[in-house]
């Protein structure tokens, strides 16, 4: 079983979002998920223009990747985000303050590195979100 101690560092200040600065981990196996978009089990993109439902389905395929390892949100470790539109980082910021605290209730969020980039692999997605699990 992994170890996972996450926790804020004061002398970096309080982060802007729901995320903590660093994660320490003791763990005999990594979970490395790939960037996850926003598509279902057919492989159809889902809220092609919606932002909010993009990221409920990103975080749903992620919940999907950790359950087949045995593992779930208590297992992540990190987070790195990719998007296209910095205009959705407010839209991005609401949706982690409303789903965060289901996802870890303890209110030790993984950092997150977040990235703006021109594109993602199709034009209609909007965010993608790569994730580490420590089991």
């Amino acid at each position: 079983m992994a170890e996972i101690k996450i926790q804020n560092v004061p002398a970096l200040g309080t982060p802007l979002g729901q995320y903590s600065h660093i994660t320490r981990v003791k763990a005999s196996e990594f979970l490395y998920i790939a960037g996850q978009l926003s598509t279902n089990r057919e492989g159809k993109v889902v809220g092609a223009d919606d932002f909010d439902a993009q990221c409920v389905q990103v975080f749903a395929n992620i919940e999907t990747a950790l359950k087949s390892a045995g593992a779930g949100w208590g297992n992540v470790v990190e987070f790195t985000t990719y998007m296209v539109h910095s205009q959705d980082i407010p839209k991005f910021m609401t949706f982690r303050k409303r789903v965060f605290p289901t996802f870890f209730p303890n209110g030790a969020y993984p950092p997150n590195t977040l990235l703006m980039i021109d594109r993602l692999v199709g034009e209609p997605f909007l965010i993608e979100v790569q994730t580490v699990a420590a089991l």
